[in-house]
């Protein structure tokens, strides 16, 4: 028997939903079609989110509490007017990943079952160079989502005295993401390189709140500052991801007036189509907000000349890159024998 379904449409296109009355977050029963409606209500705002940026799928067939499949090929068969964005990877390999250009694809992709975005920070015309850098604050065992509110009020503090525009958003779990605008000038590693010595600069003045420890062994009970989601092909859920969580909570774009009192279980589907009706898309001027990242590489030129402070490692899926330190977490690497010292 045939799966049940209805049609809607999205502009232009017409989109197939199929079991539309699927249970996706039993915290309050919404379906398929309400996640599906979800996305359609703040169409503006996912569209500029991931507006030509590759995206990576994040699939949940049997709802947010199902297991996840992580898609970064778009299916083969799929409509033409689904674009894509060629990628490769550390590995060596590619692959041509859904590439947002209107509303309906978004549509199209949750009714696969995707309930979180992952865009990459780059665009079509430039996949290796992106014009998007992303401050993570996660908050480590002991630390809570007060902390990273904490730390956030820093970053906006930091931003502001280097004359950067940040965007604040829920991570939509337990953390905060800062994205600032910047021109597609520099590769991956720069970029990376920028957002570790933004980092440092923020550990060096919260010494005892903010860490960027790479080992998990070293954080402590601190909020660390995710310097290698800025890596090439790492991405974070974007701008009005609903998340996989059984309440459908949403990362949700904030105003920095808004984050000292904000919690994460404020943003979910349920509610958020009425905020975003009210205040339209808080991100809506991050385009034209663009920064100049030659401060925060005069920062990392600085690290290195006056404080010593090189590459920190990268995740274990990258090649060995220049100026790395040992990638083995400190309590494994192998002890000096007693003829050595």
């Amino acid at each position: 028997m045939a799966s049940p379904f209805v049609e809607i449409e999205v502009g232009a296109y017409t989109v197939k939903v199929t079991n539309p009355d699927k249970v996706y977050f039993s915290a309050r029963g919404e379906t398929k079609l309400d996640h599906v409606n979800y996305y359609l209500s703040v169409g503006d705002g996912i569209v500029r989110a991931l507006w030509q940026r590759p995206t990576q799928l994040k699939r949940h067939p049997d709802g947010a509490e199902g297991e996840a499949i992580y898609q970064k090929r778009v299916p083969e068969h799929h409509p033409d007017w689904v674009e894509t964005a060629r990628v490769s990877f550390p590995s060596g390999r590619h692959a041509d990943e859904l590439c947002v250009t209107n509303l309906a694809a978004v549509a199209w992709a949750a009714n696969l079952g995707t309930i979180d975005f992952h865009p990459w920070p780059s665009r079509r015309t430039d996949v290796e160079k992106p014009d998007e850098l992303r401050i993570d604050l996660d908050p480590q065992p002991g630390t809570t989502f007060a902390d990273a509110k904490v730390v956030a009020g820093h970053v906006h503090e930091l931003l502001d005295e280097v004359g950067f525009a940040g965007w604040p958003k829920t991570s939509g779990n337990r953390g905060i993401h800062i994205y600032c605008r910047i021109q597609p000038l520099w590769g991956f590693k720069d970029v990376r390189r920028c957002a570790l010595a933004f980092g440092r600069e923020l550990e060096r003045r919260l010494p005892d709140l903010v860490t960027t420890a790479w080992w998990k062994e070293e954080r402590g009970e601190k909020v660390f500052v995710d310097f290698n989601q800025n890596a090439k092909d790492r991405t974070i859920a974007s701008a009005y991801s609903v998340r996989a969580r059984r309440d459908g909570c949403v990362s949700a774009p904030l105003r920095w007036d808004e984050v000292a009192d904000c919690e994460t279980e404020d943003f979910t589907i349920a509610n958020m189509p009425a905020r975003f009706a009210k205040l339209g898309d808080l991100h809506a001027g991050i385009d034209e907000a663009v920064c100049d990242l030659r401060v925060l590489l005069e920062w990392v030129e600085r690290d290195e000349r006056d404080r010593g402070l090189g590459e920190a490692p990268w995740p274990p899926n990258y090649p060995k890159m220049e100026g790395e330190p040992m990638r083995v977490q400190p309590s494994r690497a192998r002890k000096p024998a007693a003829d050595e010292t």
